[in-house]
Parts: structure tokens; sequence; C-alpha cells
């Protein structure tokens, strides 16, 4: 029985130094986990290969990306939600999954800023505001005389209710006292053909979309609403330059743990996403897909977003749109 007990206390030792000793070790001593609340191919996809090639050998440990789309991304957001706070879950998440949802949806499962913490903003996108070609406006001043002589007959389209593309113009609407009309798509690319076929009149688009179209003499290009002009439209003022004073509207990728992660640990992720965002060759394809380098490490982060929420929500209350 003396030697049954003493190994079972040798056994119960070793069992409590491998833990020590697990616990010791720097972290990450596993592969980390980002999940993406949308379907493989889209942007988030790409800004996720590219920074997670990188990231991997930074934390000296492989990265798996984990795709949960569904409900907006609600349903990637909830399995980061309900995963250990230990930082091997990561949530990859833009304007809409993190500030609009909360606003849009009444029972919306997961609070942004309860139930999760923020690690890094990685990239802003900046939208152009854009009109067709047969609207009488060579920028944005003259948009805005011609759209306030023709009160409730200048249409603008979006990808659907609810999306970035359709609360820009709300903002917009709002700064300007402008009555324009919003006529929802299935997505951005029937909007964009109405919009050249001159079935509506206005457009917020992303960068690269409307880059592309602008150049083809398909659209005009008439402001941008990031604070800065942007590589893709350097001939295109800012909505700033142009008189809106204060207008800075971008939408925005960033990475988010669990509520409750250790904040050394947190800290760690957020320092590996900052030396990722320094790399000059993540930088410019980083531009190429749209986004811009704009990284904001944890508490930063955390401050970003709790300035965005009320300002997304206000717009949302202005469109009226609620979502089940």
């Amino acid at each position: 029985m003396k030697h049954i007990a003493h190994a079972c206390l040798a056994a119960i030792a070793g069992l409590a130094f491998s833990a020590a000793t697990q616990a010791q070790q720097p972290f990450p001593t596993k592969p980390v986990r980002v999940v993406i609340g949308f379907p493989a191919g889209g942007p988030l996809d790409q800004h996720a290969r590219l920074l997670t090639d990188k990231l991997q050998g930074v934390l000296g440990q492989p990265i798996i990306v984990d795709y949960k789309p569904g409900a907006g991304g609600a349903v990637g957001a909830q399995d980061v939600m309900k995963a250990p706070a230990d930082g091997y879950t990561l949530m990859l998440a833009n304007t809409g999954v993190m500030v609009i949802n909360p606003a849009l949806y009444p029972k919306l499962p997961y609070s942004t800023l309860k139930d999760f913490t923020p690690v890094a903003r990685t990239a802003m996108q900046p939208l152009a505001l854009l009109v067709n070609n047969k609207v009488p406006a060579k920028n944005l001043q003259e948009f805005i005389s011609y759209a306030k002589a023709n009160p409730g007959k200048v249409n603008f389209g979006s990808a659907g209710n609810g999306g970035i593309s359709h609360l820009v113009p709300e903002m917009f609407k709002s700064a300007t006292g402008l009555d324009l009309v919003h006529i929802p798509y299935k997505g951005s690319a029937p909007a964009f053909t109405d919009l050249v076929g001159g079935q509506v009149q206005f457009m917020a688009e992303s960068i690269p979309q409307a880059a592309a179209y602008h150049k083809q003499g398909k659209v005009r290009a008439l402001a941008v609403t990031s604070k800065e002009r942007n590589p893709a439209l350097p001939e295109v003022p800012t909505a700033i330059e142009s008189g809106l004073q204060g207008f800075e509207v971008v939408g925005f990728y960033g990475f988010l743990a669990p509520a409750g992660t250790p904040k050394a640990v947190v800290d760690k992720l957020s320092a590996a996403f900052g030396q990722v965002m320094q790399m000059p060759d993540v930088r410019g394809r980083m531009v190429e897909q749209g986004a811009d380098p704009a990284f904001l490490g944890a508490e930063a982060f955390q401050q970003f977003l709790t300035g965005e929420m009320p300002r997304w929500a206000e717009a949302v209350k202005a469109s009226g749109t609620k979502m089940d």
C-alpha cells in the first residue's frame, strides 16, 4: 500500500509540475484560431490571409482561419464570445459586426463593449461619394446645390438596408440637410449598375470599385470620406476639403478576443499585429485590397470603438431601419 501511495503522490506531483511548467511557458504554445463571420473569399478573408501569413511567423505558431458565416457576422461573434478567454480564439470583424449591428438588431446576442476585448485595429476603409454622369455637378458643393433644388427627386442606391453604403449617405443627409431617397438593392453590383444607368443619381461605395468606375468615366467621384485623400483617387478631394467640416466616415477592420482575456496575452497579440503592420509588403498589399493601413493597439482600439458606436447608432436611428 505504501508503494501505491508513493506512486500516486509522485503522479500528482508530476501533473502539478507539468501544469505549472505549461503555465509558465510564454504565450502562445499552440495554434491560434481567427474566426470570420462571413464566407471565405470576401474582403475580410483577404485581409485575414494577408495578416495571418505574417503573424504566425511573429508568434511562432500556426494561425487557423475559421469561417462561421450567418446573421451579418453575429454567428461568428457568438462563437468567439463563448470561447475560452485565453488568447487562442480571435475574431476579425468589421464596422457592421461591431458598431452597426448593435444599433440595427434589437435582440442582438452579443454586446461589443461587454463581450469582447479589443486587440488591434488594422485597417480603415474610406468610401467615395459618387454621382452618375447625367447629374450636372462637378464637385460636392455643386451636387449639394443640385439636390437642394430638387428635394425628394434625387435617389441614392445602396447594397441593402442597414449596411455601410446605406448609412454613410444617411450621415451625409444629416450633415447637409438634403432630402435624398434611399433605394436598397441586394448587393453593390446591381446598385452600381443602376447608378451607371441613371436609375439612381448618388451612391457611397468602397474605394477599389469606385476608383475603377471613375477612371473608366462611367461615374464621377466627387469626394472621399476619409480625413486625407486616397492614393487610388489622388485628384478627388475629401468631403472635409469640399466644405463639410468634420465629415470623416470610414469603415474599419479589427481583431478582438473574448472578454476577460488576460492583459499580458492581449498586449502580446497587439504588439505582434503592430509588428506585422509595419512590414512594407503587408501595407502595400493592403492598399491594393482597398484598405488603408491604420493600426491601433488594444487600448486605443477600445477608445475608438467607444466613440464609433454612438455615431453609427445615430445614423441607424435617422435611417429608420430596424432588423429582427
